[in-house]
């Protein structure tokens, strides 16, 4: 009876940890994210997204993930001079690697105000264990101010043009999405100033400047391919749960200033858009997607609202196809599974 019990607990302490092990890869494989971008270096995947001081995870098959350090221990020393009293929840990053070192822009804004900016840090290596692992701030890139501006300093994305001229795309309700040029040194506004609206939906009249209004879309973020310039965007609304209404809609243009045209031909600065991704009864709104091309394949990461989990927002990623016109096709819907 003795070795009976002892050979029960031993497996019951088997059955334990495999379902602990199980438990923790799945929950690697369906971290909970807000607003993801990625890079490769190396062998490894690094995913970057909205939380305190910037969320970091590595990953080598972009299934399983590691929690890797926040980006910014303490919030960069200009944030309360934009938000006062930040509490250095940084939203929506964006990560590119130009000339040996990597870029990565991201949002101070309070919620519902275009009281915001973008700024930028700058890092040699996104390996931790590596030597000259070392995030430095760089500062505000741009900044918008209330009553003063009708667009919002959030939601960055960096993008080359044909002749390796750098363009930032940004924005959040208000009069659109914009697109502005930067200098060489990718820190600042180049000179003089050049903005282009890429992407707008219908604003009712009489609302306040100050206020978001509702045209609601925001995160863009440009993909090149084949001689296009593909633009993705988010409309409706974010962060609210089960009653998030999020979607992923497209337009594409040869030029990186646009203008942007839907698979219908209707400008995207004139409300048009192309339907790529929307919730459905396993995951509502879905939306803030990155797109790249990783060992040949192209990828769309973006975040979901999952119903079976209190509606909390956790990656998903698919591989793109295209159709015969080029247009993008999500691979697998990844919102048909759990």
């Amino acid at each position: 009876m003795k070795l009976f019990n002892h050979k029960q607990n031993f497996f019951k302490r088997v059955f334990f940890l495999i379902s602990v092990l199980t438990a923790s890869v799945s929950f690697a494989q369906n971290i909970r994210v807000h607003d993801p971008v990625v890079i490769k270096q190396n062998d490894t995947f690094y995913l970057y997204c909205t939380g305190e001081g910037i969320t970091c995870y590595s990953s080598k098959d972009l299934k399983d993930w590691k929690r890797e350090p926040s980006v910014f221990s303490e919030k960069p020393v200009w944030a309360d001079s934009v938000v006062p009293d930040f509490k250095n929840h940084i939203w929506a990053p964006d990560i590119s690697f130009h000339n040996d070192t990597y870029y990565l822009y991201y949002s101070v804004s309070a919620f519902g105000k275009n009281t915001s900016a973008i700024g930028v840090a700058t890092n040699k290596t996104l390996n931790p264990n590596e030597k000259g692992y070392k995030w430095v701030d760089q500062g505000i890139v741009l900044q918008s101010v209330p009553n003063r501006d009708m667009w919002n300093a959030i939601d960055p994305n960096l993008v080359f043009d044909e002749n390796n001229t750098p363009w930032l795309s940004f924005g959040s309700f208000w009069n659109g999405l914009k697109l502005v040029k930067l200098n060489p040194d990718l820190l600042s506004i180049a000179q003089p100033e050049e903005w282009y609206t890429i992407a707008k939906r219908k604003r009712s009249f009489e609302l306040a400047d100050t206020n978001a209004g509702d045209g609601a879309l925001e995160a863009p973020f440009i993909f090149k391919k084949r001689g296009y310039y593909y633009l993705f965007l988010s409309w409706d609304l974010c962060c609210r749960g089960e009653k998030s209404t999020y979607k992923v809609v497209v337009g594409r243009s040869k030029n990186v200033m646009g203008p942007y045209i839907d698979k219908e031909g209707k400008p995207l600065n004139e409300g048009g858009g192309t339907l790529l991704i929307q919730g459905n009864e396993n995951w509502y709104g879905a939306g803030h997607n990155s797109a790249y091309t990783f060992d040949g394949k192209d990828y769309i990461f973006f975040h979901a609202y999952d119903a079976k989990d209190k509606g909390i927002s956790k990656l998903r990623v698919s591989e793109i196809i295209w159709d015969d016109e080029f247009w993008p096709i999500i691979k697998d819907n990844v919102l048909n599974k759990i």
